[in-house]
């Protein structure tokens, strides 16, 4: 990407969003509006442990949907019930920052939702109490990026979204603003 290539929803936060978050909250200061600061996607797969190929796919899947590479994760900790010992590969992730992020969450936005199958927005309640936000997502096929035929097995994955807002209502105007579909 070039220097001056800006993603699109990058500049409609510019050019609207910050005014209307500005206004809508009486910030004194341009550098008090919350802003997105990165996006985390997170797969995690049961059966990784005992076969590393099902969680390389899932990594490969996770990159072309992200545009970015995938990391395979490791257990922290060991937990017998689920026989699974510290280090072992229990799943992938991908943390995206600048371009890349808008441009994730423009896709996200814009292209994936609105293939989910009788949606009606997802959970506003989701935050954590700092304005961060987090998704669940039930299935990865409705991301465009991925050829229905060449996905192996059907696997779900977190996305948390990462914002500079002090509460959960500046997060939640500020997803909002960015399109984010909130259930009434």
């Amino acid at each position: 990407m070039s220097d001056t290539y800006q993603p699109r929803l990058k500049t409609k936060y510019n050019e609207t969003v910050a005014g209307k978050l500005r206004e809508e909250f009486a910030y004194d200061n341009a550098m008090m509006v919350p802003r997105l600061q990165k996006i985390v996607l997170n797969t995690s797969l049961k059966d990784g442990t005992q076969n590393i190929k099902v969680l390389e796919a899932a990594a490969e899947e996770l990159t072309l949907i992200a545009g970015q590479r995938a990391v395979i994760t490791h257990a922290r900790r060991s937990i017998a019930n689920f026989k699974l010992r510290e280090g072992m590969p229990i799943g992938a992730r991908v943390t995206l920052r600048g371009a890349q992020m808008w441009e994730f969450m423009d896709r996200l936005v814009t292209t994936a939702m609105p293939r989910i199958r009788d949606f009606r927005g997802v959970n506003p309640k989701a935050f954590d109490g700092r304005g961060n936000y987090s998704l669940g997502m039930t299935e990865q096929i409705i991301f465009p990026e991925l050829e229905y035929d060449k996905v192996n097995r059907i696997y779900g994955m977190n996305i948390a979204f990462v914002t500079s807002a002090k509460t959960d209502e500046e997060g939640r105007a500020l997803l909002r603003h960015l399109g984010m579909p909130f259930a009434r």
